[in-house]
């Protein structure tokens, strides 16, 4: 049985008084305007990092891993139903069956991209994948990495394997979103399904490949079927597909892009409505979806985090970085 709303109740109150220190639009301003990369990565202690005005970029990248990682265990110990902490985990169990495969088949070590935020401990799913058991990983992951990677030797192709997987990881979405039986999250998963789905049509019109390669890299559990999108996107085109939708704005933009327009302008948007979407939980005083929200904002947080440091570190302008940024949580 599911958690009820009331079980969430401290974890909800935990969760609302640490929002306060989460990264804001006007502190990732600061960190902009900031005249040197220190100063710059000084501003985040304030926002409990850990000083990284002395990294590189790999120890930059491995420091806001570990305070993803570090979340994580922490919600686990203090969620009523993991289901909810699982919704934001097992994606990155799907990212390493990914490294894995492709690195076995270039034949290359790419054991550093492997994360540590799954639900299944990192070295389990080398162990299983080393020793060709990849069947024993819990649930259906096992049987799709399996799949994908014999679908890989078959075809050589990368990117047909990591759409096997794809599939199979929003199928699970679904099924853990079920599990937890929240609307929230069932609109939240739907939402990310419609938006995979415009992104893939976006750039796959953008190559030049044709529907049945579309159709291969389409996910189940968006709100608007495979079939309407693929019709759509032959008849009226993709703007008039999602007209009416949270991805409406981001599908215009989209249709801009396939005609030669800038990629970066879409895929912010896509994003954006994502966390508009999750902006809505603010209006909840307790229950799953404030959990939800505040690990979907964590996440935004640490991609916007990693982006400015990075990018001030590497020397890109300000202005550059402002552009790409997403909305935050606030």
């Amino acid at each position: 049985m599911s958690a009820k709303k009331e079980d969430y109740l401290y974890l909800s109150s935990l969760l609302r008084a640490r929002e306060n220190r989460m990264l804001s639009r006007e502190k990732a301003e600061r960190m902009l305007d900031a005249p040197s990369f220190e100063d710059c990565a000084k501003l985040l202690t304030d926002s409990g990092y850990e000083d990284m005005s002395q990294m590189n970029i790999k120890q930059i990248e491995d420091a806001l891993s570990q305070r993803r990682s570090a979340l994580f265990r922490e919600l686990e110990g203090l969620v009523p139903d993991t289901a909810a902490l699982d919704l934001f985990r097992m994606k990155y169990d799907y990212h390493n069956l990914k490294v894995l495969i492709k690195s076995e088949t270039m034949e290359q070590d790419d054991s550093a991209l492997l994360s540590d935020s799954g639900r299944i401990p990192r070295d389990t799913v080398v162990k299983c994948f080393r020793e060709d058991r990849l069947r024993d990983l819990p649930g259906t992951i096992g049987a799709a990495a399996e799949e994908a990677k014999n679908l890989l030797s078959r075809s050589a192709n990368p990117q047909l394997s990591d759409f096997l997987l794809d599939k199979a990881y929003f199928a699970e979405l679904q099924e853990t979103a079920e599990a937890l039986d929240s609307d929230f999250a069932r609109g939240y998963v739907e939402l990310l399904a419609d938006a995979t789905n415009l992104r893939s049509a976006v750039r796959i019109l953008r190559m030049g490949k044709d529907i049945g390669y579309l159709r291969e890299a389409l996910v189940p559990g968006g709100s608007i079927s495979e079939e309407r999108l693929i019709t759509g996107i032959a008849g009226e085109g993709i703007a008039t597909v999602f007209a009416g939708t949270q991805l409406a704005k981001a599908a215009q933009l989209g249709a801009d892009a396939v005609s030669g327009g800038m990629l970066t302008s879409f895929e912010l948007a896509c994003d954006n409505a994502l966390n508009a979407y999750l902006a809505d939980a603010k209006r909840a005083s307790f229950g799953e979806e404030c959990v939800l929200a505040y690990i979907a904002g964590q996440e935004s947080e640490l991609t916007a985090v990693r982006m400015i440091l990075t990018g001030r570190l590497a020397g890109v302008s300000p202005d550059t970085i402002r552009e790409r940024l997403r909305d935050l949580y606030e």
